[in-house]
């Protein structure tokens, strides 16, 4: 018999659909929410018995799991859980690739705005009860948007940009033969450097891997236009952060928002903090903030126990 450890917040509805999709298994659901990979409150004996887990257990948990035979997290990277023993041999991982896609554009699209019209400059005045016009705003009418990853996140990404004007929506994937929605020319990463002083926002939503880290170093940095925005809400470790502190201090780029940095979090001396054209958020634009996150997470994962019973192909399996 299965053992189903369920630490999504689901609503009753869902709670039912997850009983109903596995009718032989014994559901023990322990329901976490706003804590990454924390599972508080839940006893080690559900972990002693699961065979599968939802949701996203602390890494150092996972060695009392003698019994797991698949770990669907519901994060859409999986970084943590791929390293060298932390997963027994044989178990299956997957993750909830799919379900970010609104929430994380949506985020990337307002800091965006925020950048283009200053309004984090504009805080800082109002902090200081100041009343001075700070000059050139910008838009993105016109706008040629390269976006770094063009999967769920980058396609709703672009669309938005789209819709407020972007005239030339460029990406970059590993595959540049597959097409995506809302991106009107693909290109392979390998050409990265003749697509970066094309571009009026570089927008990076990729996937950690050797060849991501370290991406955007200060030599590309300095390749981006003078006045050109950065965003990143993909891996901290794609970004040369205290390079990017340097650039910015020395003029070149209009601004950089970024949810994710390396390190994560930022140490209090880091030089971006006081870079004024820069806007961090703490790595919150995924996420279960957004009450639509977590319904697409519950049904990608719902979808996925299905599969896993029925002995189909997981969605976004990555071992």
């Amino acid at each position: 018999m299965e053992t189903v450890l369920n630490l999504l917040p689901l609503t009753d509805g869902e709670r039912r659909a997850f009983q109903t999709a596995a009718p032989g298994a014994e559901h023990l659901f322990y329901p976490v929410r706003n804590t990454r990979r924390s599972a508080e409150g839940v006893p080690a004996e559900a972990y002693a018995k699961a065979t599968v887990i939802l949701g996203c257990p602390p890494a150092d948990v996972l060695g009392a799991a003698k019994h797991l035979k698949w770990l669907h997290a519901w994060s859409a990277g999986v970084d943590g859980y791929l390293r060298p023993g932390v997963l027994p041999e044989g178990v299956a991982l997957t993750s909830s690739v799919g379900a970010y896609g609104q929430a994380v554009s949506e985020h990337m699209l307002a800091m965006l705005l925020a950048l283009l019209k200053r309004l984090p400059q504009y805080r800082d005045v109002q902090n200081r009860r100041g009343s001075e016009d700070l000059g050139e705003i910008r838009s993105l009418r016109g706008a040629t948007v390269l976006l770094l990853g063009t999967g769920d996140i980058g396609s709703a990404f672009a669309r938005q940009c789209r819709a407020l004007g972007a005239a030339r929506i460029l990406g970059v994937r590993r595959n540049s033969a597959k097409p995506a929605d809302g991106v009107d020319e693909m290109y392979a990463i390998a050409e990265l450097d003749s697509l970066l002083p094309l571009a009026d926002v570089v927008a990076m939503v990729l996937p950690r891997s050797a060849e991501t880290d370290g991406l955007m170093d200060r030599r590309r940095l300095l390749m981006m236009k003078a006045d050109a925005v950065l965003l990143n809400a993909g891996r901290g470790t794609a970004v040369d952060c205290a390079a990017l502190a340097e650039v910015l201090s020395a003029g070149h780029l209009w601004a950089a928002g970024l949810d994710v940095t390396d390190p994560e979090p930022l140490p209090p001396d880091h030089p971006l903090w006081a870079v004024p054209n820069v806007l961090l958020t703490p790595h919150v634009a995924g996420g279960t903030n957004l009450e639509a996150t977590v319904r697409n997470i519950a049904a990608i994962a719902l979808d996925n126990l299905g599969r896993y019973l029925a002995g189909e192909p997981l969605r976004n399996r990555f071992r």
